[in-house]
């Protein structure tokens, strides 16, 4: 008889670390993250303004409807995070707990977003970037060369093995993300720079609560 018991305690772990690490990320975007978001518009409609476009599509108004929008946006992305993270500490078998759980945080973040922002850069509104199809393959290329690459690294005690995983996590940039051939942004580039940093921060803190709270909240027993 299947037992779907680690399943459930996957999905309802998920579901309170989600919650809870997608308002964290939410409080801190507010604060650190939206301001250089918002100078970045600016100069994006600003840019719009001086040449003919159609009709605007449909986005939240600035404040409580925008944060509330983005507050669900993060909270349904952290789940989907943690169902993954719950999934992966389950297949390798070990004990967790909020201190480890840090560390399947980190690993997180090197995966989902360290290396794809190796090569493409978290970008603010007016940046003139590659085909959107191109770079979600590169991005999704990435994570997986990422995640297996660091679990050889890992969990290999063969030498070769390990080298391999190295390997393949260094593989895409070899490659490298696809890249318009002429880079340019209608913002400033501090503006960019501190867009930049604020969201390396930013998903630094998220996936450091994320996997703190998984190994909190995962039942071992």
């Amino acid at each position: 008889m299947i037992n779907f018991t680690p399943v459930k305690n996957i999905i309802l772990t998920a579901a309170l670390s989600g919650v809870l690490a997608g308002l964290l990320l939410t409080v801190i975007q507010h604060f650190g993250v939206m301001p250089a978001l918002f100078e970045a518009e600016v100069y994006e409609q600003a840019a719009n303004e001086a040449i003919l476009k159609g009709p605007e599509e449909w986005e939240p108004e600035d404040g409580t409807e925008r944060t509330l929008f983005t507050g669900l946006a993060n909270i349904s992305v952290a789940f989907s995070f943690a169902m993954l993270l719950g999934a992966a500490i389950l297949v390798s078998g070990k004990q967790v707990t909020w201190r480890s759980g840090l560390l399947w945080g980190l690993a997180g973040y090197a995966v989902f977003f360290i290396a794809p922002a190796l090569g493409l850069p978290p970008e603010v509104p007016g940046t003139e970037a590659a085909a959107l199809q191109h770079r979600q393959v590169w991005w999704v290329a990435t994570v997986l060369a990422t995640a297996i690459g660091l679990a050889l690294l890992v969990s290999m005690r063969n030498w070769p093995l390990k080298v391999s995983g190295l390997l393949l996590a260094i593989l895409p940039h070899l490659i490298s993300a696809p890249h318009p051939e002429v880079l340019s942004s209608t913002a400033p580039q501090a503006i960019v720079q501190a867009f930049i940093y604020s969201t390396t921060l930013a998903n630094l803190f998220f996936w450091l609560a994320l996997g703190g709270l998984q190994g909190m909240l995962t039942k071992t027993d």
